[in-house]
Parts: structure tokens; sequence; C-alpha cells
């Protein structure tokens, strides 16, 4: 190698970034101790912000675009540098770009539940799910709150780092949207936008804008999700005769299918009339007139003949066993 190409290789004069990566977020220039010569050629593509820091101080900032680096476009690096009369010789300056694109479909949960005041069951422990989306909005706020000195940012850094932020703020943001989380189902789209500015300020914070928040899966504590189940049966059965009915439906299938198979439903619903009667007489003596009770238990009767018609086409009950109970239930009508 000459001396001429050995001075050459010593000054930059193209300074650019192909970024063939998807999760790049920030990237140093290598300068390899080089000098940056006079008249060196900048080159910034779309959707990245080039920043050149002199001795840890943010000097300029380039957007999109080719740029030749004088003394005429580096007001900053000049007033740093002293350069009153402009400059001949090579410069070294820190050069990082800064990828301004949108980041999609990053992930955020909580990994373990959070108290959630809820105004229909006051306090519960949700766990929540769901993804974001963010750009750099401002790069020199990015590279000196959150960079530093990295020579190499990537997209996972920033993820894992706001995921952070978002778990502990969504307690607090979901519980100033006032959304029961019986509701949270059919409204994720609508909570998602609603949360979107309240967790802007984490976000703002280091040059970033969440473009997106979706909370796309919540769930209960088990215990909350059986009580929910109940009522949701309840509600389904109406009234608390057709509930009983309906939970000792599910009891003389699980008899069933376990050890005593076809016996152990049937001893299941020979208490199953009694049952029946039982609960239902003192709410329909306190609640309707003397001739209803009648009708009412006709209805019943009528419907668990039916139940056990199908009991019987569905080979859990023997024709014995099936026309003795049918016996018994219309000796009560």
């Amino acid at each position: 190698m000459g001396l001429f190409d050995f001075i050459r290789n010593e000054l930059i004069e193209i300074i650019d970034w192909v970024d063939n990566s998807t999760d790049t977020v920030i990237w140093k220039f290598p300068d390899h101790e080089n000098n940056i010569k006079n008249g060196a050629q900048l080159t910034v593509r779309d959707s990245q912000m080039a920043i050149l820091m002199d001795q840890g101080r943010i000097a300029d900032v380039f957007g999109p675009g080719r740029h030749v680096l004088t003394t005429e476009n580096l007001p900053v690096l000049t007033t740093l540098r002293g350069w009153k009369y402009g400059f001949d010789s090579p410069f070294k300056v820190d050069v990082f770009f800064v990828a301004t694109k949108q980041f999609t479909n990053l992930k955020w949960g909580t990994p373990n539940p959070v108290i959630l005041r809820d105004p229909e069951f006051k306090q519960v422990r949700v766990r929540a799910f769901g993804t974001f989306a963010l750009r750099v909005t401002e790069a020199t706020k990015f590279l000196t709150e959150f960079a530093g000195t990295n020579s190499l940012v990537r997209i996972t850094d920033v993820e894992g780092q706001l995921r952070s932020a978002i778990v502990n703020k969504f307690s607090d943001t979901l519980a100033e949207a006032n959304v029961s989380v019986l509701d949270l189902a059919r409204n994720y789209q609508e909570l998602g936008e609603r949360l979107r500015p309240l967790l802007q300020d984490d976000f703002g914070a280091y040059g970033l804008e969440l473009t997106r928040f979706y909370l796309e899966n919540a769930s209960l504590p088990a215990e909350v999700e059986a009580f929910l189940d109940k009522t949701t049966q309840m509600s389904m059965a109406g009234d608390m005769g057709r509930f009983q009915q309906f939970q000792a439906g599910l009891a003389v299938e699980k008899a069933a299918e376990q050890e005593g198979g076809i016996g152990g439903a049937a001893v299941l619903l020979g208490g199953l009339g009694n049952m029946l009667g039982n609960a239902t007489a003192p709410a329909q003596a306190a609640a309707t007139p003397p001739a209803a009770p009648a009708s009412a238990n006709r209805e019943q009767v009528m419907q668990l003949l039916r139940d056990l018609g199908q009991l019987k086409a569905d080979g859990i009950l023997t024709a014995e066993e099936f026309d003795a109970k049918k016996a018994e239930l219309l000796a009560q009508l």
C-alpha cells in the first residue's frame, strides 16, 4: 500500500446506512478511528435521521436526503469546534443513524395478575395480553434518553423497556376508563384506543410515539370465572326451579359417565321429582295465586318427562327405568 492509499483510507468520504434488518432502531457508523473528510457525502434515506455527536454532545441533525458536510451545513458543530473562519482539515465526530419507521406487532403482557378496581366486582385480579406499535418522533431525545452511548439498539431492547411501563400503568389506565371486566371482551378495540393516549406520556419521555395499542385478551382468576359461569347458567335457566333442573341434569350425565353408570343416574333421578317440588313450593306459595302452583308444577313435570325421554333416547336410561319414573311423575298430576 502506497502513501497516497494510506492517507486516502484514513479519510471517510461517504457516510450512509443501508439497513438490511427489520429490527434495528439505532446504528452507529463504524468510523474505525478514521477522520471525516471536509466535503464528505452523507446520505440519509427515507425513514432515517442522522445525528452527529461531538464528544458526547449533540451537534447537527440531518433528515432524508444527500448532504455535503461543510461549514455551511454544520452550524452547531462549527460553533462547538470554534471554526470561526471555516475549516480545511478533516474532523472526527460520532455519526448515529436512527430509524423513524413504524415498528409493529410488538408484544406486551402482565407476567403476574394485576389488581383492578372494577365497577361490578370492586376488585379483581386480571391478566392481560396484547400488541402495540411505535415510531421514533424525536431522534435526539431518543438517542440521549434511551440509547446513550450504545452503538446498536434493536427494537427488542425498546420493547422490553416499554413493556414494563405498560404493565405498571395498565391497572391505573384501565381504572380511569371505568370499564367492567364483563365488558372487556366486546370492547378490546375501543379500550385500546382509550388506553393509547394515557400511555403516551411514558413513550413521549423517550421521544417515541405510541401509534397503536391493542388489548387482545384478558383473563380472570378461576374462582371469578366459575362465579360468572354460575350466574350465566342462572340467567339461561330463568328461575331457580329451572336452574335446579339444569343442575340435576348435569349431575345425571356425570353420574352416568362415572363408575356405576346407569344405576347411578337412576339413583339421582329418584330424588329429582321430590327436589323440584320442595324447591319451588315455598316460592310459589308466597309469590303466586293459589291456582298457579298446580299449573307451574304440571309444566315442570312435563318438562322432566321430556328430559327423561331424551335420556332414554341417549341410552342412559333403560326402558324399564323410564317407564317406572314416568308412572311416578304422572301420578303427581
